[in-house]
């Protein structure tokens, strides 16, 4: 069986039930322990000496929540290897009593709850793969008569409904300011056509691609047979929009501010546009704008261009970009290219890392493109070769003066870039991940690639090789997935390295835990960077969401970082306003200092809290974060603990998809 959500085998509904009231029993037994951790936390924070004197309570404190975290998996994984005919013997009996416990529980609010929270019915076992391939091989080795294409309300009609319709005011205005998605803009996504046989792994291909698009919700392709010609097949492709309008924005310290508008696919036809207006208090200009567009899929080729135009207080210039992925294995081309043109910055780029107090004016430019050969040509989802070349131009008119040894980062080069890749990928099925109830294509296999570069550099020429090998797969027994990487990467100089790396990183994703009606998953996320001989203004910082969760300090830095991120999240059933929520608790670790000494000597900050998030999958906002956040030995720059409201874009897998030959960023 092959499912990575609801993995384990449906039982019958009384096993599970006991299950979930041990499962309360065991949680219960838990936050007993937690008095006898208090002293135990106490007496290891008087003995222990030397580096640990400073970190040991908030380790002691992580260790506790790991002991919290995980009970309920343990319970999953346990064994109930009960005698089957004893089951059937007590099988009535069991009955009875629930259906007595349930009556009794219902006549009061409190045990209603709590009846709710800890009983319920087993979830029938979804083979989301299997069933869709099993589907399409029904009619595999048919020929396609006829394809039709139907794009669904945003609000209302269902796959398993077409015929619903909105009911409240709200939804039905929605539906009439939206643009459904165009019957060409669609058809240009499609990989077969008339007169085609029917090949189930393109099909299923078919739909993640489709599922893919910022503006599609999810999608169904249903085979009709025909009724006369039993070797004819009509197939119905069933797309389900979001609304496609958007506004973000927010609030920077009082001083400054951010409102933006966009919108995913103005008019249907899958372009996108957005207009970001930002003001600031004390910096000209006062208001500004930045606007993009970008469009999707030129003549079906699923090549995609972008273009935009900044003036606030932060950059003016503008941007091109061009660029043809390898978005399936199938494809042989791949290519882009980027053209920037900045008068007044503060960074290279909006991703960059590197931060200026004074303003740079640059220019940057970039082309590449890949051919990619097949190893096993005729299995769809077969490995891949990529050999690849590019090349990064960078011209600096104003810039930062060097540095004290007389390096500078900002240099005048051009970097000539070379890869050879290999690659794999295949996509299974799941819900509730990093979205809520709706399809997600989960990516398992691997890419290793090899990258060689010259800079022809101001400061004087230099080589560059990298190594980078990741491999994602389900776990065995399919108890969840396991993503794992590592690089080492640099510039060789006159015989010596520098600007060099090595890095790892850990992911981990458990499969649905259901303790009663409520599904969990457990989260776990480890990064290590070690920096070699670096520029003295590349330094590494704890501030991402994914090292420490709200953590905002400029003094903890440093060139060697290791941080290990848990999270254990409830899938609420229940909607507000037709939003989803998910509620979650984290513990955060990072150790951050430099290079020069073992990590562990280092400085230990931690982090831990709960929080909320909010999103609606009909619509293209981004996901709302409500997050509670406790810091203890914190930076003197940065409070005990942190409150925040805030937008942020839902997180994605590691594709192993082929892309351009870049540098390894230190970041």
């Amino acid at each position: 069986m092959l499912d990575f959500g609801r993995m384990s085998k449906p039982s019958n509904l009384p096993l599970t039930k006991i299950n979930s009231i041990r499962f309360f029993f065991k949680f219960l037994k838990s936050l007993f322990f937690w008095t006898k951790f208090n002293r135990f936390f106490a007496l290891v924070k008087t003995h222990l000496s030397g580096i640990w004197n400073r970190n040991a309570g908030f380790l002691a404190q992580v260790f506790f929540v790991l002991i919290l975290l995980f009970p309920v998996q343990l319970a999953e994984a346990q064994s109930n290897k009960e005698d089957s005919i004893a089951m059937k013997k007590n099988n009535v009996k069991y009955e009875q009593f629930y259906d007595s416990l349930e009556y009794k529980a219902k006549q009061k609010t409190l045990t209603r709850i709590i009846y709710d929270f800890l009983v319920s019915p087993p979830r029938p076992y979804v083979d989301r793969e299997a069933l869709s391939k099993e589907y399409y091989s029904q009619m595999e080795g048919k020929i396609i008569s006829e394809i039709s294409i139907q794009p669904l309300e945003v609000f209302g009609p269902t796959f398993e409904d077409t015929s619903r319709t909105a009911k409240s005011w709200l939804e039905k205005s929605a539906n009439t300011i939206h643009s459904k998605s165009n019957l060409n803009t669609i058809e240009k996504m499609i990989f077969f056509d008339v007169g085609d046989f029917i090949d189930p792994d393109l099909l299923y291909e078919n739909e993640r691609i489709i599922r893919s698009l910022p503006y599609i919700q999810d999608v169904r392709i249903i085979l009709e047979q025909d009724s006369v010609y039993k070797g004819l097949v009509k197939v119905h492709v069933l797309t389900k929009d979001r609304f496609s309008i958007g506004v973000s924005g927010g609030v920077d310290g009082g001083s400054s501010a951010e409102l933006e508008l966009y919108n995913q696919n103005i008019f249907g036809v899958g372009h996108e546009i957005s207009f970001n207006f930002v003001g600031h208090l004390n910096r000209q200009p006062y208001t500004g704008l930045e606007t993009f567009y970008k469009i999707n899929n030129i003549k079906g080729k699923f090549i995609d261009i972008s273009a935009g135009y900044m003036n606030t207080y932060k950059r003016e210039g503008f941007s091109l970009i061009l660029d043809k992925p390898f978005i399936t294995p199938s494809i042989k081309w791949g290519f882009g290219g980027a053209a920037l043109r900045m008068y007044r910055t503060d960074r290279i780029n909006e991703a960059h890392p590197i931060h200026t107090s004074i303003p740079m004016d640059l220019a940057f430019f970039n082309a590449w493109a890949g051919r990619s050969f097949q190893i096993k040509p005729d299995h769809f989802q077969n490995s891949q070769m990529i050999i690849s070349a590019g090349i990064n131009n960078s011209t600096y008119f104003h810039r930062p003066s060097p540095s004290d040894d007389g390096l500078q980062y900002f240099s005048n080069s051009t970097f000539y870039l070379a890869g050879i890749s290999f690659s794999q990928r295949r996509y299974l099925q799941d819900q509730l991940i990093y979205s809520y109830g709706v399809t997600e294509d989960i990516p398992e296999g691997f890419k290793n690639e090899l990258v060689y570069g010259f800079d022809a550099n101001e400061f004087g020429n230099r080589h560059y090789a990298h190594l980078f090998l990741s491999n994602g797969n389900l776990l065995v027994n399919k108890q969840g997935y396991f993503y794992l990487s590592g690089g080492i990467g640099g510039f060789f100089k006159d015989n010596e390295y520098e600007q060099g790396q090595i890095q790892s990183s850990l992911n981990f994703i458990s499969k649905q835990v259901h303790a009663g009606r409520k599904r969990f998953r457990l989260f776990v996320r480890a990064n290590y960077l070690l920096g070699i001989r670096r520029f003295e203004i590349e330094n590494l910082t704890l501030n991402r969401n994914d090292h420490i969760r709200g953590f905002s300090s400029q003094q903890a830095i440093g060139k060697q970082r290791l941080s290990v991120d848990l999270e254990y999240v409830l899938f609420l059933r229940q909607q507000f306003y037709k939003f989803n929520m998910a509620v979650y608790g984290f513990a955060d670790v990072g150790i951050i200092g430099s290079n020069k000494t073992l990590i562990f000597s280092e400085n230990y900050y931690s982090g831990f809290g709960f929080g909320m998030r909010i999103h609606n999958e009909n619509l293209v906002f981004k996901t709302f974060h409500l997050r509670l956040g406790f810091y203890p030995f914190h930076p003197s720059d940065m409070n005990f603990t942190g409150f925040i409201l805030e937008e942020q874009l839902k997180k994605g897998f590691y594709s192993f998809q082929p892309t351009a030959p870049q540098p390894l960023r230190f970041e």
